[in-house]
């Protein structure tokens, strides 16, 4: 019963996550056009979002601050991954329409499935199946007539996706440990340390005074959410669960890019997103132990104190 609970916490907890992630590139595109460039925008979001969720957990949840060493360096290897992954991201997103960098940006779990297979995590034949079928899926909604997208931008995006599906599987063994609102707010820290200096180095591009800074401001809010719901998920369905229901985000992009930016979907697309949504039904036929202490050996063993208490059960 417990563990229906959860599985069910964890689901809800990852298709929230999808609809924030599926907001953040409407928003980061409405914050580009509008003036700001792709670095400030990456640099001001994530900066932002750790500042928020640090007063939050000063201010209610002091203990949520604590983190055992090597908690700290796993949550500092996945932010300062996918501090990396945010900066290709944003930098192709400057050149691609919302919709279609979320799609490209949606092979993400197919990635999160190899290494989770490195780090010796369980993949049930289910799930081999959904990934083929969301691979066919991803095939479909990329090919998409009448647009073209510029090469190295989309290298970059799926140099992104790869870097966020590698985040994944670092958190998920940090998370059979620390609470899912500590590991949020190291990680966006350790994101934080890459993107602002990159900005500074690279970039330094001050927004003209006549900017709005609400979409700024709204994709700030969907990063700091989807970062706590998206780990919330982790922690109770699992790493590559949490990835595949997070394919939902496409939805949420493509509708209202469709209404706030003008973008449109050919009938291929329509097909491949119908595909898309029969994966993500599969997910209620998984059957995951969130309890289930972390598998001996993989690439991740080391993340993880040798005597201490699992926080895996607690909130």
């Amino acid at each position: 019963m417990a563990s229906n609970k959860r599985q069910s916490r964890g689901v809800l907890a990852a298709l929230s996550s999808a609809v924030f992630l599926g907001l953040s590139p409407v928003f980061a595109r409405m914050a580009i056009l509008e003036g700001f460039s792709p670095l400030a925008v990456v640099a001001l979001r994530t900066s932002l979002a750790t500042a928020l969720i640090f007063v939050g957990i000063a201010c209610f949840r002091r203990q949520f601050l604590y983190i055992f060493p090597v908690g700290l360096v796993g949550c500092f290897l996945a932010g300062a991954i996918n501090g990396l992954g945010s900066i290709l991201y944003f930098l192709a997103l400057g050149q691609l329409p919302a919709s279609v960098g979320q799609l490209l940006y949606a092979l993400y779990p197919l990635f999160v499935a190899v290494f989770s297979f490195l780090d010796k995590q369980p993949v049930s034949k289910l799930t081999i199946i959904r990934v083929v079928v969301a691979a066919m899926a991803v095939f479909l909604l990329t090919n998409t007539s009448g647009v073209a997208a510029p090469i190295p931008a989309v290298l970059m995006m799926i140099g992104a996706a790869a870097l966020y599906a590698l985040h994944i599987p670092i958190n998920q063994r940090v998370l059979y440990e620390i609470p899912a609102p500590t590991v949020t707010l190291y990680t966006l820290l350790a994101m934080s340390l890459v993107t602002v200096p990159f900005y500074l180095i690279f970039d330094r591009q001050i927004p003209g005074a006549g900017v709005s800074w609400w979409p700024l401001i709204f994709l700030t809010l969907m990063t700091f959410a989807s970062r706590l719901t998206l780990f919330l998920g982790i922690k109770n369905i699992g790493g590559l669960q949490a990835a595949i229901l997070g394919l939902a985000e496409l939805f949420i992009t493509i509708i209202i890019s469709h209404y706030f930016l003008g973008e449109i979907l050919s009938f291929g697309q329509l097909i491949g997103a119908s595909i898309l949504g029969a994966s993500i039904i599969m997910v209620a036929l998984e059957k995951h132990d969130p309890t289930k202490r972390h598998p001996k050996g993989g690439w991740l063993a080391w993340i993880h104190p040798p005597e201490i208490e699992p926080w895996s059960l607690q909130d």
